[in-house]
């Protein structure tokens, strides 16, 4: 497959045998082609696993023509450690040091829907503040997460620059969570029954001035990343999702609201106080991977726009969490529950069953990466060239470990 051949098709996605046109329920993955490899036309590549976190966590097999993706095919399992099954020989209060762990850039999310989840088994109603606070802090690891993504996209395509003030930038928040909680990763400030902790004298300004300093850095990202020719020419027509995918997928979060589906579970099924928010679900067009890194970036500033109207409606007193009983012997009523939100990544939910002990009968995760790093990049990665795979892949916003729970 020549260059031109291979560009023409990245940029025209439609042009892709029966991509757009087939039935989008059909089960494509029963219409996997073969590659004779001893034809010598074709050769296979394998793309990680390696650490650096994120897309690094899984592994990709890839059949070339040249350098065009011509088959992908996901491997993941290298990281897995049972999330769910350990849950079912411990303790609710233990099971918190391994959720956290089932998406460390946004660990706070996992707290809140394990907490949320054996709260409802149990018939608790946390105090009003405690659900105010419980939104501040996942605001602001939304806002940590998206930024360090950001920095990802831009050194994906060989920008670090922009990816050393990502990361810098994360740090400051985690400087406020390790003040908030007294950890900088897993914090674990959500908990049963409320929240940890009362906020620290002068977190709202200290809170400010780091928010101030995400704003300096869209404003810098502008510059050098959203109007940087190279990395709009190598991601704009990288990854387009039609929209016609997004059910047929489960596609949601950013990768939907990109294809102009305004799904996110703050709007469509409020939890915590966002019904008391003003704030509207942002929707992209182009659905490529430069217009989902834009849609992260408005994003951000939304957040910041949610943060300050938190602490501007959020009560001043008030309990912060409510008293349990002793949690080593806290048995939770027979039951099941599914409980969700809206992570940085897209929609998240934990299915929890109770058989009346002490112990989670049964967790179950659904996350976003689930369907977004395997099915999706499967699909989207063929006819690429083998060097926007990285970048194809960080737009998606995965988390292998979610995966693997």
């Amino acid at each position: 497959m020549d260059r031109q051949r291979a560009d023409k098709m990245r940029k025209q996605p439609d042009l892709m045998p029966d991509r757009d046109t087939r039935d989008p329920w059909y089960p494509v993955w029963t219409e996997r082609p073969s590659f004779d490899l001893s034809s010598g036309k074709y050769l296979k590549v394998w793309q990680g696993p390696q650490h650096p976190g994120i897309t690094g966590n899984m592994a990709l097999e890839l059949t070339l023509e040249g350098d065009i993706v011509v088959e992908a095919k996901t491997h993941v399992g290298y990281l897995h450690r049972g999330f769910e099954k350990l849950m079912e020989r411990r303790r609710y209060i233990q099971c918190f040091p391994i959720v956290c762990r089932i998406c460390v850039p946004e660990p706070d999310y996992n707290e809140y829907l394990f907490a949320a989840a054996a709260e409802e088994l149990a018939g608790i109603e946390i105090p009003e503040k405690a659900r105010w606070l419980r939104a501040l802090t996942l605001e602001m690891i939304r806002i940590a997460s998206l930024v360090m993504g950001l920095g990802g996209q831009g050194g994906s395509f060989g920008l670090g620059t922009v990816g050393q003030w990502a990361v810098a930038h994360r740090d400051y928040i985690l400087d406020l969570f390790e003040e908030l909680s007294g950890h900088r990763i897993y914090h674990m400030y959500i908990i049963p029954g409320g929240v940890r902790n009362e906020l620290p004298d002068g977190f709202e300004e200290r809170t400010e001035a780091v928010l101030k300093k995400i704003e300096k850095l869209i404003y810098d990202m502008e510059k050098v990343l959203f109007d940087n020719a190279v990395i709009k020419s190598r991601s704009q027509g990288l990854g387009v999702i039609p929209a016609s995918w997004v059910e047929p997928f489960g596609i949601t979060g950013t990768n939907a609201r990109g294809a102009g589906i305004a799904n996110d579970v703050r709007k469509d099924n409020p939890y915590l106080i966002y019904d008391q928010l003003d704030f509207d679900v942002i929707t992209g067009s182009r659905s490529d991977a430069f217009d989902r890194s834009l849609l992260r970036k408005e994003e951000i500033l939304m957040s910041i726009d949610l943060i300050r109207q938190i602490f501007k409606r959020m009560p001043k007193d008030g309990p912060f969490r409510i008293k349990l009983p002793n949690v080593l012997h806290w048995r939770i009523p027979s039951g099941e529950t599914y409980v969700r939100a809206e992570t940085g990544r897209g929609e998240m939910g934990y299915y929890m069953v109770s058989d009346g002990s002490g112990y989670p009968r049964r967790v179950h995760v659904r996350g976003a990466s689930y369907t977004h790093a395997m099915s999706l990049l499967e699909q989207l990665a063929i006819g690429i060239s083998m060097s926007d795979v990285g970048g194809l892949a960080v737009s998606l916003q995965t988390c292998p470990p979610e995966i693997e729970r």
